[in-house]
C-alpha cells in the first residue's frame, strides 16, 4: 500500500467500511474499577500508571478491528510522567503492526527549529512516537508549520490544522470578521489551500487535513466547500453535544462502496469507551464485549446519518 496519507485514509475507511475515530483518552477517574490493581505496595501514581496500561491494551484488543483511526490524546499520558510517555511509545509502536491509522492528537505548533524537532518526535516510521499523522496549532503562521509540511511529505505521513474546533471558546478568535471580509477560520483555510492541494494523493485526498468541530456543521460545511480534497478530523460527536447528521455534513459519499462516506474521520471518544454500560461489567472480557457493542451501534448510527 502506498505510503501517502490520504491514500492510506480513503483505504482504510473502505477497508472497515467505517469513519469512525477512536479517541484514546484514558481518564484516570473514567476508567472503570476492573482495571484497578489494588495492590497495597504501589503508590497512587504506580496504581494509576498501571490501570491506564490495562485500559488501553484492553481496549486495543477488542476495537481495532472495527475502526479505521486511533487517536491518542498525548496530555493524558504526559500527567503520568516519563512512564506515561514511555507507554505512549510502547502503544505506538505496537499500533504500528495493527490495521489501523494512528492519529496522534498532540496540537504541536511553536517557531521553526521547535516545530522541527515536534515533527521528528511524531512523524517516520523512526519517530519515538511514530504516527501516521499529527494533530498542529497553525497559530504562531505558517512559516511555524513548514518542519512539518516538509517532515510529513518525507514520511508520508499525515497532518491535521486546527481551524475551526469544536469548543465554545473558538469563536472568541476563530469566527472574527476580517477586513478582507473572511472569518479568521476561513483565511486559514485560503492561506492553506495551495499546501493542500500540492499534497493530492492518486486516490484525490490530500495528506494535509483540517480540524473542524461537528458542533459548528454549517463552518465545516463551509470549509469542505473551499477545500474539496482536504481530509476532515471532526470532533464534538457524543459527549460534546453534535448529532451523527451534525459530524457527518462535511464528509463525501464513498465513490466505491454505496452508503459509506469518506474523505474524513469522525472522533468519539467518551461515548465510545466510557459508555454507562461498561460500569456493569463484572469482568474485562464482559467489558470488552460492551465496548464492541458500542462502537458497532456508533458505526451503524454514523453511516446511517442523513
Amino acid at each position: 500500500m502506498t505510503k501517502h496519507f490520504g491514500n492510506r485514509l480513503v483505504n482504510k475507511i473502505r477497508d472497515k467500511k467505517s469513519f469512525l475515530c477512536l479517541g484514546l483518552d484514558p481518564h484516570i477517574p473514567l476508567i472503570p474499577d476492573i482495571f484497578n490493581v489494588n495492590n497495597k505496595k504501589l503508590s497512587l501514581f504506580e496504581n494509576n500508571y498501571q490501570k491506564v496500561e490495562n485500559f488501553c491494551f484492553a481496549l486495543f484488543e477488542c476495537s481495532l478491528d472495527l475502526i479505521p483511526a486511533i487517536k491518542p490524546q498525548i496530555a493524558l499520558f504526559e500527567q503520568l510522567g516519563p512512564q506515561g510517555m514511555l507507554l505512549l511509545a510502547n502503544l505506538c509502536k505496537k499500533l504500528k503492526n495493527k490495521d489501523v491509522l494512528l492519529i496522534m492528537d498532540g496540537k504541536r505548533g511553536d517557531i521553526g527549529s521547535t516545530s522541527q524537532a515536534y515533527a521528528n518526535a511524531y512523524l517516520g516510521d523512526d519517530a519515538p512516537f511514530p504516527s501516521d499523522a499529527l494533530t498542529v496549532n497553525p497559530w504562531l503562521g505558517l512559516d511555524s508549520l513548514d518542519p512539518f509540511f516538509i517532515k510529513a511529505e518525507e514520511t508520508g505521513s499525515g497532518l491535521f490544522i486546527l481551524t475551526h474546533t469544536s469548543n465554545n471558546g473558538s469563536k472568541d478568535l476563530q469566527e472574527q470578521l476580517l477586513e478582507n471580509g473572511l472569518k479568521c477560520y476561513e483565511h486559514l483555510a485560503k492561506l492553506l489551500k495551495p499546501i493542500i492541494d500540492k499534497n493530492i494523493g492518486s486516490l484525490g485526498l490530500s495528506s494535509i487535513g483540517l480540524v473542524s468541530g461537528a458542533t459548528f456543521k454549517n463552518d465545516a460545511i463551509k470549509l469542505r466547500n473551499m477545500l474539496p480534497n482536504s481530509p476532515l478530523l471532526i470532533p464534538g460527536y457524543g459527549a460534546q453535544g453534535a448529532s451523527a447528521s451534525d459530524a457527518t455534513a462535511a464528509l463525501v459519499p464513498d465513490l466505491t462502496i454505496p452508503g459509506l462516506k469518506n474523505f474524513g474521520l469522525i472522533n468519539a471518544s467518551r461515548s465510545v469507551a466510557f459508555p454507562p454500560k461498561s460500569y456493569q461489567a463484572k469482568n474485562i472480557e464482559e467489558w470488552q464485549n460492551t465496548i464492541r457493542s458500542e462502537i458497532k451501534k456508533t458505526n451503524k448510527e454514523l453511516i446511517s446519518a442523513n
